[in-house]
């Protein structure tokens, strides 16, 4: 592989990796030189993308679990002898009014969404600082810094990872290791294509399409945020820490 690749023989975890933004940023990732480990509740779907990319390695791994958790990070650092970038991806989401949602409901959001960001980073932490340093980069949701209607547990958790995130930065600096969440709008993924029609029941939209495209122009897509989790994974974001990148198209600085 050539030299001038982002991330030559850097290894890296991506969490909820078997599709959507997982996926992309694991594919992108390897693209870029690096040793993955995509890991899912879906082992199935994880060992498929593993086995659609060399050198990737898959494992089954619920993030809501910390003995999951850590025997993940475990496997990573087994296999490839250290721990060089962390992504906390998985995620999950539910399409109701918060006076809607059970409390078991609430909790299946954010025990994922949040817990899970915090064992992903309790865990990979030691090993990136045993490796010299490194990056955690928490995948987040345009949704902490702008209300969506009937996503108020996802918003609220992913809320938390930005905060997380910035603790996070500051307590880890010393060790080397930066900290930095991105935070997409809207992405063409299977878990918005799943809920679209529940938004425009819900919410009385004939058109979500439409909808999106007048406020974020068009959908992202998993490509262009695998980009910026690139970047944040290399040393050329070097002085960035603690912060969150917004990917959004527009959506959050525009009242129309």
């Amino acid at each position: 592989m050539s030299s001038s690749l982002l991330l030559q023989d850097k290894v890296a975890i991506v969490t909820g990796a078997a599709r959507g933004l997982g996926e992309a940023v694991a594919r992108a990732y390897a693209a870029e030189g690096a040793k993955v480990v995509v890991s899912d509740i879906d082992l199935a779907g994880a060992q498929a993308v593993a086995a659609s990319v060399p050198g990737v390695i898959a494992v089954a791994c619920d993030v809501r679990v910390p003995a999951q958790v850590e025997a993940l990070v475990k496997a990573a650092v087994d296999r490839h002898g250290r721990l060089d970038i962390m992504v906390p991806n998985a995620g999950v989401a539910r399409v109701a009014p918060l006076v809607a949602t059970s409390y078991e409901e609430w909790r299946e959001v954010t025990s994922v969404n949040l817990d899970g960001v915090f064992l992903c980073i309790r865990y990979a932490a030691p090993a990136i600082i045993a490796a010299g340093g490194g990056h955690i980069i928490p995948m987040a949701s345009v949704t902490a810094k702008a209300a969506c209607a009937l996503i108020g547990s996802y918003a609220a958790a992913k809320a938390g990872v930005v905060s997380l995130a910035q603790t996070a930065a500051i307590e880890l600096r010393a060790h080397n290791v930066q900290v930095n969440a991105i935070l997409p709008a809207f992405i063409e993924t299977d878990l918005v294509k799943a809920h679209r029609a529940e938004f425009e029941e819900q919410l009385g939209i004939p058109d979500f399409n439409a909808v999106i495209a007048q406020r974020q122009g068009r959908y992202g897509t998993p490509d262009e945020v695998a980009q910026l989790a690139v970047f944040l994974a290399s040393g050329r974001a070097s002085f960035s820490n603690g912060s969150g990148y917004v990917l959004d198209g527009g959506v959050s600085s525009s009242l129309l």
